[in-house]
Formats: C-alpha cells, structure tokens, sequence
C-alpha cells in the first residue's frame, strides 16, 4: 500500500534528507520544513521505500501538497 506524505501547513522545503530509492523506517525523517522561521520535520508513517520524491529544497507548498510517496 502506498503511503502518501504531505505538506500540514504551507511551507518552503528547507532540507531534503532522502531520495527515491531510500528504505525508511516508521518516523525516520524525510525532510525538513520551514515555517515562520520554525523547522518543522516530515516523517515516514510507516516503513518502506521511497518511490516518488515530489519535492527538491527551496520549493513552496501549498497544505495538502505531496511530499513523497512511500511503497
């Protein structure tokens, strides 16, 4: 089943800590958001492997933006 991750609130990408092809486990940290100067960290609901990256550092999200998806 495929997990998708998405943006909780409107954000630029910060920092990108996987790519596709990563194996992640339940809470490991895909990325790092900014918001009104707070990091806030994205994390893998569950394990498996990243199969689609939607997202590469300096981009903006919009809330409900796909973030990655993970198989």
């Amino acid at each position: 089943m495929t997990q998708q991750i998405t943006a909780d609130l409107v954000a630029n990408v910060w920092k990108v800590l996987v790519s596709e092809g990563t194996v992640v486990a339940a809470g490991d940290t895909l990325a790092i958001l900014e918001s009104m100067k707070m990091e806030i960290p994205v994390h893998a609901d569950g394990a498996g492997t990243v199969t689609r990256l939607a997202v590469a550092e300096g981009d903006v999200l919009d809330e409900g933006d796909l973030i990655a998806e993970i198989d």
